[in-house]
């Protein structure tokens, strides 16, 4: 029994096309807008305001996930060496 494990060679990942990048952008888009749809509606909960305090903190931090996420997406390349 050997614990040799042969080298393989691993092929490139296939480039993303323009339209699975507008794609996912789409869906971006759309996640955020509801979202904030979302973040709108937990403000106006009648739950006890610290409940919906950090339920809609939360939410603001999934969109600004989101826009980040947008954000790489529009700079390409670039978004990785800032």
């Amino acid at each position: 029994m050997s614990n040799v494990v042969p080298f393989l060679r691993r092929t490139p990942a296939p480039r993303a096309s323009v339209s699975d990048v507008v794609a996912v952008a789409d869906d971006l888009f759309a996640l955020l807008e509801h979202l904030q749809a979302t973040s709108a509606r937990a403000a106006a909960m009648g739950r006890p305001a610290r409940e919906v305090e950090r339920t809609v903190q939360n939410l603001l931090d999934a969109v600004t996930a989101v826009e980040r996420a947008l954000d790489c997406i529009g700079e390409g390349d670039e978004a990785g060496q800032a």
